[in-house]
């Protein structure tokens, strides 16, 4: 790749890493969701919530562990994401019941949400410009390479050892977080924003911007956001541990209510593309977890299949997710963020419907169906941290990222249930195919039109969403032509991608 440096590749090795423990962690839930529902005797939609469970805490960790990144540090950040995320995984391993097993997966759901957020933005702040959507999608590709190491490891640890001891294989990444601190550099755009906001460098003597944490829990409006976050926990601790009975309707109005009330006061006037953002996120995970978090229980249940057949049938799937990853990075960078993800979005629902049609008999094909199915639907969550990140500002693109993202991945902890409750105690096939397929098709049409944009000129026509502080395009390269009309190369996270 031209341009890039050593540096540039130890970074991403590094936070590359990282993410890969973390899709480790995270996917073990996943692997051993029957052998835990049989320990615990607890049903599949029960047994659901345990996935869920981690997606409850990701809002507020994308919050917390993204204000850490703009604040002191893209590196601390991550540091601190790998430790709770290895931490939670342990105490998976030791849980004695559902109820020390979804606490365990609260504290691994805010590891993760601070590892997407601050690796996120590590790498691609930290890559050349114009090979930013490539940095961005091979750095999400070991979150894929994590759960097929977790997939093949399931089929020798479980049978052998039981389930607990994968989550202890968890606590591996603590020593690399150590190794971490002693041999990364922070993100070359994170300090020149520093150098810039404390008037070293640039001139500009403005005070640095609050972090996230500081603009709502120490303003003026502190007493009324922490009763806020105290209601929103709560709401969803109860809607998605299946006690909210006839308020489920209402407490999911609240929670929602609370995640605009905090996006307005991060992002002000432009308050209506974040919120669009979130929304666009969170289909996002309503078309992928399905598939992502029940698909091994599908196997196992629905095809009968032994844990060695899982095994292969995620293997191919994550070898998929990893091509899709590396593919659209190259994709991204030549024709743009948004078409490309939209290009991948609807060649995958060319094989969404014929996975779920497969038989018992039919793994060959399942295989490859999964591969590709994977590739064009998954593989392109690697163009997301740049998609999302383009709009926001360096000294708020970590904190903005990370709540927006995981917000937004709240979709993850509803797919799961819905797609159990959905079947019925039937087939999880037909459940998980329509699911999967219509919520891709709201996808296309979000990310086609350019939702965040369009919604942002709807209500604030004065505010320009392209608000990025990006580096201005060299004088010795010219402008490339899209459609007629003349636009910067991407150095401009934004411009490039909503000309």
């Amino acid at each position: 790749m031209a341009g890039l440096t050593r540096r540039d590749g130890r970074t991403l090795f590094a936070a590359w890493l990282g993410y890969l423990m973390d899709g480790f962690d995270f996917v073990l839930i996943t692997l051993v969701l029957t052998e835990v529902a049989d320990t615990f005797e607890l049903s599949t939609v029960t047994a659901a919530t345990l996935v869920s469970a981690a997606f409850i805490s990701r809002w507020f960790g994308g919050l917390a562990i993204g204000a850490v990144g703009d604040g002191y540090g893209r590196k601390p950040a991550m540091i601190l994401s790998i430790v709770l995320y290895s931490v939670g995984s342990l105490a998976c391993g030791l849980s004695w019941g559902y109820w020390s097993m979804f606490a365990a997966r609260l504290l691994l759901g805010l590891g993760m949400a601070g590892e997407y957020s601050a690796s996120a933005t590590y790498v691609i702040e930290s890559w050349p410009a114009a090979a930013r959507n490539r940095a961005s999608s091979l750095l999400i590709s070991g979150y894929a390479v994590g759960a097929i190491v977790a997939g093949q490891l399931y089929r020798f640890v479980v049978p052998a050892w039981g389930w607990r001891a994968m989550f202890f294989l968890g606590v591996i990444p603590i020593a690399l977080a150590l190794w971490m601190r002693r041999g990364l550099r922070e993100s070359t755009d994170w300090e020149q924003a520093r150098a810039a906001a404390t008037g070293r460098g640039t001139g500009n003597t403005a005070a640095a911007q609050p972090d996230f944490v500081s603009v709502l829990y120490r303003g003026r409006h502190a007493l009324l956001n922490h009763a806020v976050t105290l209601a929103v926990g709560l709401s969803l601790f109860l809607l998605f541990t299946e006690r909210a009975g006839r308020l489920t309707w209402p407490l999911a109005a609240l929670a929602a209510a609370g995640f605009v009330l905090f996006a307005a006061q991060f992002a002000g006037r432009r308050t209506p593309m974040m919120v669009t953002l979130m929304i666009t996120v969170f289909c996002a995970f309503l078309y992928s977890w399905p598939i992502q978090a029940l698909l091994p229980t599908y196997l196992k249940k629905d095809l009968d299949f032994s844990p060695g057949t899982v095994s292969d049938m995620l293997f191919f799937a994550g070898f998929g997710n990893v091509a899709g990853c590396v593919l659209v990075g190259f994709l991204g960078d030549r024709w743009g963020t948004r078409r490309t993800y939209v290009a991948s979005l609807c060649v995958s629902m060319l094989f969404v419907l014929p996975v779920f049609a497969m038989d018992s008999g039919q793994t060959v094909w399942l295989a490859l169906l999964l591969f590709f199915q994977q590739m064009f639907a998954q593989g392109i969550s690697g163009l997301l941290p740049k998609l999302i990140g383009g709009y926001f500002r360096t000294p708020e693109r970590a904190a903005g990222l990370g709540f927006t993202y995981n917000v937004g991945s709240l979709g993850g902890a509803v797919a799961p249930v819905l797609g159990a409750s959905l079947a019925g105690g039937h087939s999880l096939g037909p459940s998980l195919a329509w699911l999967t397929f219509s919520l891709t098709l709201v996808v296309i049409v979000l990310i086609a039109v350019d939702a965040p944009l369009r919604v942002q000129q709807l209500f604030r026509a004065d505010t320009p969403v392209a608000a990025v502080d990006s580096p201005p395009v060299p004088r010795s390269r010219a402008p490339r032509r899209r459609g007629g009309k003349n636009v910067a190369a991407e150095d401009d996270w934004f411009a490039a991608e909503h000309d």
